[in-house]
């Protein structure tokens, strides 16, 4: 087949970074003075998001002049820096490329959660700045809320100058050995709480299997702290963070990570309080958090600092979630074949396939509620409910000091379901949903609650994926160029061997049914052949076939997916293009929680229709979201071009450049469910014969049949 060139963009941003470089290269930088240490440069850095791989965040302290962070095309974006230890800041040079910050701040924190301004401005110029700043903080952010242009924010350098006292001692023993641990749950009591301070690395704690779990110590009295030791089972912790506190209601976070790596985890931190808690929000497997050793360290020849406050301190930018990763407590909750684990922290979770549902034995009656503690009092204005069908008819949102006394600031008779966006207006540091007429005959179930607003104590929940840069560019693709009966690529294919699912009647083979055929294209064959030992609905599997997926090799949110294909036909073929979520084997997560995106799926008894549909945990099967298209002939007798382009707001689907089905995110809330597809998903291919929905061969079937794809192409 014929090369082909992906889409280019050109910018003015190009020349203007390019004349940087060279000015730059010609000029003497003036040095900083002696008390003003680059402290910066190679430090942890991160980002709200990045227009590609290209420009990432370290780009920005790396100390090259012709390297540069660049983020999406949005506001608000931000990057910051870890300074690795508290710090008095001086001086920050801003090094921007053609795409800067027309209204942004500077920013500084001693955990990266709660951020107090030291520089402010709506009327930025671009080029070098070289602020004069005076603040104190282990972090640093520049906080961006107005772009100058239609593109990101582009920083080709981040310094940060300042000084840093001498760093005290930290102790290497184990403050929390043999203290009182408590948890939010155990799996069994083999797995008690105390086994994570006992000092014996053979004795473990180990969760629940739900998000967010947490573990607790009291020390006894206010100890200033210094690091932390976690000894991970293999059932560790992806998202979490060490929080301190002297009443074990009020938190403080001292440390956080999205990336967190299992094993033994050595944490430098800065904090004080008399009880240490790890707060998971994200396991990296299906099963729970499990601790060897939680190990804190204190901190000697230094005086405690007293623990910070948590005060309600809003987000520069306006409101924000104030309810990711907060405890959440529910009337009741769900724990059955149905609805396993339906906690009430799932509604809290920001995954949208998860729920809270109240229990199928003691819940479904009036009234139903759900609470969350924001951590501190906030100004609540906004209240965010995507239910589940099992959704309110009459309901309250209220607001609380003490969950005890209640205050309604939202109240109806006429709930609709779906996704409810409510304009609310109160103050208070829990927030409930009290349900008094249930719409159905079952509970209420929520897959999502979120509160925005100032103040509370929020946890920063992983930054959502960059939308695809316009116009844009092929990231990934395979041409299948190859000699003649060259199998599929191993750097971008795994193939899928054994039976198929909904009941086909085919055995997937390691690759002996696709290769190239030496005409730019891979054959994917589905022939009349037994394999013995196997097993198919009616016995051994009569038929084999190809199934073959990039899980592992290449996956991705949001783009533009296109492959050219000419299907298989005859009645009993079911040939597709697809593509499914990644935590389908990252997580254990079952279909359809997933999400599962059909580009295209063809059935050999129809023989000029092809249909494209979405799968999630709200509609699926027979009910899920689709549009069937039509040809006059056969889609069996030439090659078609099938494409998605799929982006935060929605999907188009294509057929030769023909939409056939388009989706709006807003209008699928509101209408049939949550959006599940803002995570990494994996492209399939495969040629099934017989299943639930184009039913088997029969006599007037042919085999072998054939399956070619030309080509398969991801731009982002």
């Amino acid at each position: 087949m014929s090369s082909s060139r992906s889409p280019s963009r050109y910018r003015l941003g190009l020349l203007v970074a390019t004349a940087i470089v060279v000015i730059m290269s010609c000029l003497h930088l003036a040095p900083a003075m002696a008390a003003d240490a680059l402290l910066s440069q190679g430090k942890t850095v991160t980002a709200s998001s990045s227009e590609n791989a290209t420009f990432a965040a370290a780009n920005a302290v790396d100390g090259n002049a012709a390297t540069r962070w660049a983020s999406g095309f949005t506001d608000p974006q931000w990057i910051q820096v870890d300074l690795g230890a508290s710090a008095a800041i001086s001086r920050v040079v801003l090094n921007w490329e053609a795409a800067y910050g027309r209204a942004f701040q500077i920013q500084t924190s001693t955990d990266a959660a709660t951020w107090t301004p030291i520089y402010s401005t709506t009327t930025g110029t671009g080029g070098t700045q070289d602020l004069a700043v005076t603040g104190t903080g282990r972090y640093v952010r520049m906080y961006g809320t107005q772009r100058a242009t239609a593109y990101g924010f582009s920083l080709f350098e981040f310094q940060v100058y300042g000084s840093t006292g001498a760093p005290s001692a930290c102790g290497t023993g184990n403050a929390a050995q043999g203290r009182p641990a408590t948890a939010s749950s155990t799996e069994s009591v083999a797995f008690a709480a105390a086994n994570a301070v006992d000092g014996n690395a053979g004795t473990r704690w180990a969760s629940g299997f739900t998000d967010p779990q947490w573990i607790q110590v009291d020390l006894g009295s206010v100890t200033q702290i210094c690091g932390v030791t976690l000894t991970w089972e293999a059932a560790y912790g992806r998202a979490f963070q060490i929080q301190t506190s002297t009443d074990a209601a009020t938190w403080t976070p001292i440390y956080s990570t999205t990336t967190g790596t299992g094993g033994t985890q050595n944490l430098t931190v800065s904090g004080s309080g008399r009880y240490v808690r790890m707060y998971g929000t994200q396991r990296a497997t299906a099963y729970g958090y499990s601790l060897f050793e939680l190990a804190v360290h204190t901190g000697t020849g230094s005086t405690p600092t007293p623990t910070p406050t948590i005060t309600p301190t809003g987000d520069p930018g306006g409101d924000r979630l104030l309810s990711y990763g907060r405890p959440g407590v529910a009337s009741t909750t769900q724990d059955d074949v149905n609805c396993g684990g339906c906690t009430a922290a799932k509604a809290f979770d920001r995954d949208p396939a998860t729920r809270w549902a109240t229990s199928s034995t003691t819940g479904w009656v009036d009234p139903g509620w759900i609470y969350v503690d924001l951590g501190a009092v906030a100004q609540i204005h906004k209240v965010v409910l995507q239910w589940d069908p099992a959704y309110a008819r009459a309901f309250q949102i209220q607001t609380s000091t003490d969950a005890v006394t209640w205050t309604p600031i939202y109240s109806t008779t006429t709930g609709t379901g779906f996704k409810q966006t409510l304009t609310v207006n109160g103050t208070g540091r829990y927030v409930r949903m009290y349900g008094t007429q249930r719409a159905t005959a079952y509970g209420y179930s929520l897959w999502e609650f979120q509160v925005y607003g100032t103040g509370g104590a929020p946890i920063t929940p992983p930054p959502l994926p960059p939308d695809p840069r316009n116009p844009p560019q092929l990231v990934w693709s395979d041409e299948f160029n190859g000699p003649a009966g060259t199998k599929p690529d191993a750097a971008k294919w795994r193939p899928e061997i054994g039976p198929g699912v909904n009941n086909e009647l085919q055995y997937y083979t390691n690759n002996d049914n696709a290769s190239t055929d030496g005409a730019g294209s891979l054959v994917m064959e589905a022939r009349r052949q037994t394999t013995a030992g196997s097993s198919c609905p009616g016995g051994p599997c009569q038929y084999t076939s190809s199934r073959i997926n990039t899980y592992g090799k290449f996956t991705f949110t949001y783009g533009r997916v296109e492959a050219r294909i000419k299907v298989s036909g005859t009645k009993g073929l079911w040939p597709a293009f697809w593509m499914l979520g990644a935590d389908f084997f990252d997580q254990g997560r079952p279909w359809p929680y997933v999400g599962e995106i059909d580009i295209m799926e063809h059935l050999g008894r129809e023989p000029q229709t092809v249909y494209s549909t979405i799968h999630a945990p709200a509609y699926f099967g027979g009910g899920g979201f689709g549009s069937p298209y039509s040809i006059s002939g056969d889609f069996a007798s030439g090659f078609h071009v099938f494409a998605v382009d799929w982006n935060s707001q929605g999907m188009r689907f294509t057929v030769d450049g023909n939409t056939i089905h388009t989706v709006d995110r807003a209008t699928l809330e509101a209408t049939r469910g949550p959006w599940v597809f803002d995570h990494p998903f994996f492209i399939i291919l495969n040629n099934a014969v017989g299943g639930d929905w184009p039913g088997p061969p029969d006599a007037t079937t042919v085999f072998p049949q054939r399956m070619l794809v030309d080509y398969v192409r991801v731009y982002q």
